[in-house]
């Protein structure tokens, strides 16, 4: 690939990543994007989104989600005033799932899968999202993540705690939520990123994303925001148009190692990215986020220094509030692809303000 590059340069044009396609090696994953900035400026002709509703319900009695309401099990919900955990009431893991049969030839294997799948509400409003609760309300959802990890990891070797938001990203309920699924066995990016981790640590003596986090806070160029403990960067290799990497400058294995200050200001600029990320289109931005962080269960007992705790954004609007990025044809049977440079994107949520469209007018 970096012959292609070379060859591109020898033809006598100057190379620009704003103007002229490249790919970038994503060390993370092992694997490549391609980045076509140019494509950004072709006219849209495809499908349009139907943006989010506005005048979601504060409290409804037929939202299982709602304090006081009835979920599609029977139970009724406490009328909670914070955070509030409970069993998914549809899981995808369960605890006590048979083994497979024995495979009978190599191209059909199976194991076996267990797990818990639990559901997290933010706060008792179906009206608020993350980037319009106070920092109190965030750190405490901080809290309960930390709270989940130790206690699922404490007998699973991976928790995933992730949010899809928006409708676009598959999210049924407009009430403020997340998922955490605790799984036997570790899913295929954690296996991924667990080995490109410690390939790099065993060559660099470094880990990753700790040193990936220092030349991000020195080059500038893809940082969105920052604080004196984290950093959130639209990541060099970044796949999705306004893809976020969030990351700890200490270096920090899993969420419930974070200090109180490091959650306190964990709280804090998930605020400023998630209002200026609503800001970007002015609408209730959609996109899936999770944590990794080192695995667990049996885990905790090896030497996981070669991880460092981060956070993924993936929003998927690309031009406005009803375009999106749609990941198929070339992305599915080739590999990924993006329309404009990480610097852009960076660029843009950078210079967005940190107050939220809705409190601008207050």
């Amino acid at each position: 690939m970096e012959a292609s590059l070379a060859g591109a340069a020898e033809a006598g044009d100057s190379f620009r990543a704003s103007e002229h396609q490249h790919v970038r090696y994503n060390p993370l994953r092992d694997d490549w994007v391609l980045v076509s900035a140019h494509r950004v400026k072709r006219p849209w002709q495809g499908q349009l989104e139907k943006p989010p509703p506005e005048d979601v319900p504060r409290w409804d009695p037929k939202n299982p989600l709602c304090p006081g309401a009835a979920r599609a099990n029977g139970e009724v919900n406490p009328k909670y005033e914070g955070t509030f955990v409970f069993p998914n009431d549809f899981p995808a893991l369960q605890p006590d799932a048979p083994e497979p049969d024995d495979n009978d030839h190599p191209l059909f294997r199976a194991a076996s899968a267990r797990g818990v799948c639990k559901v997290m509400c933010f706060h008792p409003w179906s009206d608020l999202t993350l980037p319009l609760m106070s920092l109190l309300e965030i750190r405490a959802v901080v809290d309960a993540w930390a709270e989940l990890a130790t206690e699922l990891g404490a007998s699973y070797p991976w928790v995933q705690i992730f949010e899809n938001k928006g409708a676009m990203m598959g999210c049924s309920n407009p009430h403020p939520h997340c998922q955490v699924w605790a799984s036997s066995f570790l899913p295929n990016e954690a296996s991924l990123e667990d080995r490109s981790q410690r390939q790099h640590l065993s060559q660099h003596g470094v880990p990753m994303l700790l040193e990936y986090a220092e030349q991000e806070a020195r080059r500038k160029e893809r940082l969105v925001v920052e604080n004196a403990d984290w950093l959130v960067v639209v990541p060099y290799w970044a796949t999705w148009p306004y893809e976020t990497l969030l990351l700890p400058r200490r270096h920090v294995c899993r969420l419930q190692d974070l200090s109180d200050s490091e959650r306190d200001s964990l709280a804090s600029i998930m605020q400023r990215l998630l209002i200026k990320y609503d800001n970007l289109f002015e609408v209730s931005f959609p996109y899936s986020m999770g944590w990794h962080g080192a695995p667990t269960g049996s885990y905790l007992a090896e030497d996981c220094r070669h991880w460092h705790l981060h956070a993924h954004y993936y929003p998927p609007l690309l031009r406005s509030a009803t375009v999106r990025k749609f990941m198929v044809g070339y992305e599915m049977l080739a590999q990924a692809q993006r329309d404009l440079t990480p610097e852009q994107a960076a660029e843009r949520l950078r210079s967005l303000p940190e107050v939220h469209y809705k409190k601008r007018a207050e």
